[in-house]
C-alpha cells in the first residue's frame, strides 16, 4: 500500500481501541434501558432500494450516496434507519406482534460537509413503537428517552416538543427555514422563506402564526404522561418553533437536548404514520426517535460520565519462561470464573516493560509467578495505581476480582 493510502476517506474515520470502549459502554447502556422498555432489536441492510427514500426526506435528498449496483439497480446507502424499518415492519408484518417495539443502532450515511462531532458515516440508536394511533406511544418514547440518559448519567437531559398538527396551513419551505431558527434568527428565517419564493409578507404571517402555537390535547396528553412518569417540568418544554425539518414528520415532534453541552441536540422524534401508509400500503400508526450516538458518546465522554477502564482487569505476566504452563493455567482459571484475563504474549520481554503495557491500557491488576510464588502454589497480585501486592491463592484472586 502507498503511504498516500493509508489515510480515511474524508468524513469516515478509524475508531481507536480507547474510543471504541467508551463508545460500548455507552450503547450497552442505551440498550439495557431500551430492553427494560420492551423495545427489541431488528438490523436492516446497508443497501436499500433508491426508491424507498425517493421523496421522503425534504430539501436533504442532495446528501444521499446514491449509486447504480451491477444489476444496474438504483440503490442508495443507509439515509436513516426510519423510512428502513417501515419496509422492514411490512415486510415482516405476519412474523410481529403489534403493538411493535424495537430499537435499532447501526451506522447511516450522509455524504454531507464533516464538521465537530458530525461524520458521513456515524451511528444512530432508533427506538420506535408502531401500532399504536395515540398520543400515549409518543409519550412513552419520550418518557423512555429521558430514562435512557439519565441512566447514562447526565443529570438534566431536556425534551423540547411541539406538534406538526399546530403548523397545519404553513408549506414544507416555511416550515424548514422556521426550523433554523436558533442558528440563524428570526431575519434569517425571513430571508430564508423570501429565498424559497415566499412573499415577505406571507413570510412574517407564518413566523407569527408558528410564535402563537399553544399546546392542544396531544402535547397535554404527553405532559400529563410524563408528569405520572415522575418527569416533573424540568425535564420538559413546549417549544412553539420547533419544526423538524424531516418532510415526512407529522403529530407529535421532539428533540432531546443535553443544557450542560454545547453542541446541540442528542436526539429528534416524531409521528410519521402517513410515511408508514404510503411507502407501504399497511395502514399501521408508527412514532419514534433517532438519537444520535456519537454526539451521546462525545457528551457523555465530555462531561466525563464513562467509565475509565480497560477491556482486561488483570494482565497475567511471563516473569520466566519455565513458568509458562503456570501461567497459562492460571489465565484459563481466571477466564473459567469469567474475570477478564490477558496473558502478556511475548515471553522474552522483561518484567518492566510488562508493569508499562498494563499501565499504557489502564489494566487494574497484573500478576507476577515466580518462583516462590510456584513454591507456595500462589500468586501475586500487584495493583497497578497503588503499587501495592500480595501473595493470594487463584481461588483468592477470583473472589477479589470476579
Amino acid at each position: 500500500m502507498k503511504n498516500n493510502n493509508i489515510q480515511t476517506l474524508k468524513g469516515f474515520r478509524d475508531i481507536l481501541p480507547i474510543d471504541a470502549r467508551k463508545r460500548q459502554w455507552v450503547r450497552d447502556s442505551m440498550i439495557k434501558t431500551a430492553e427494560k422498555w420492551g423495545y427489541e432489536p431488528i438490523e436492516t441492510p446497508t443497501l436499500e432500494p433508491f426508491e424507498l427514500f425517493e421523496g421522503e426526506i425534504g430539501e436533504d435528498e442532495k446528501l444521499f450516496y446514491k449509486f447504480t449496483d451491477n444489476g444496474g439497480r438504483e440503490v442508495i446507502m443507509r439515509y436513516d434507519q426510519t423510512v428502513p424499518t417501515c419496509r422492514y415492519v411490512a415486510a415482516n408484518y405476519e412474523d410481529l406482534t403489534l403493538p411493535f417495539r424495537r430499537y435499532q443502532i447501526q451506522s447511516v450515511f450522509r455524504a454531507e460537509k464533516p464538521q465537530k462531532g458530525r461524520y458521513r458515516e456515524f451511528t444512530q440508536f432508533d427506538l420506535d413503537i408502531f401500532g399504536v394511533k395515540g398520543a400515549e406511544a409518543d409519550a412513552e418514547v419520550i418518557a423512555e428517552n429521558l430514562e435512557t440518559y439519565l441512566n447514562l448519567g447526565f443529570k438534566k437531559p431536556v425534551i423540547v416538543f411541539n406538534s406538526r398538527e399546530l403548523m397545519k396551513g404553513i408549506p414544507y419551505e416555511a416550515i424548514v427555514a422556521i426550523d433554523k431558527l436558533k442558528k440563524i434568527g428570526r431575519d434569517g428565517v425571513i430571508r430564508d422563506m423570501i429565498k424559497k419564493g415566499i412573499a415577505q409578507t406571507q413570510a412574517n404571517a407564518y413566523f407569527q402564526q408558528v410564535m402563537d402555537i399553544k399546546p392542544n390535547e396531544t402535547i397535554k396528553t404527553i405532559i400529563t404522561y410524563l408528569e405520572n412518569s415522575g418527569f416533573s417540568n424540568e425535564f420538559y418544554r413546549f417549544e412553539p418553533t420547533l419544526a423538524r425539518s424531516f418532510s415526512y414528520s407529522e403529530g407529535p415532534i421532539w428533540e432531546i437536548i443535553i443544557e450542560d453541552y454545547e453542541v446541540g441536540s442528542v436526539g429528534g422524534g416524531e409521528r410519521y404514520d402517513s410515511m408508514m401508509k404510503r411507502l407501504t400500503n399497511f395502514d399501521i400508526p408508527a412514532t419514534g426517535i433517532a438519537f444520535g450516538f456519537d454526539r451521546t458518546v462525545e457528551a457523555a465522554d465530555q462531561l466525563r460520565l464513562i467509565p475509565q477502564t480497560s477491556s482486561s482487569q488483570v494482565l497475567v505476566t511471563t516473569f520466566n519462561k519455565i513458568y509458562q504452563n503456570q501461567t497459562l493455567e492460571i489465565a484459563k482459571k481466571l477466564r473459567q470464573a469469567e474475570v477478564k484475563t490477558e496473558l502478556y504474549p511475548d515471553i522474552t520481554d522483561k518484567i518492566g516493560k510488562q508493569f508499562k503495557y498494563a499501565d499504557k491500557k489502564r489494566i487494574p491488576y497484573a500478576i507476577v509467578i515466580g518462583e516462590e510464588e510456584v513454591a507456595q502454589n500462589k500468586v501475586s497480585l500487584k495493583n497497578l495505581q497503588t503499587r501495592d501486592q500480595e501473595m493470594l491463592s487463584v481461588e483468592e484472586v477470583i473472589k477479589k476480582l470476579a
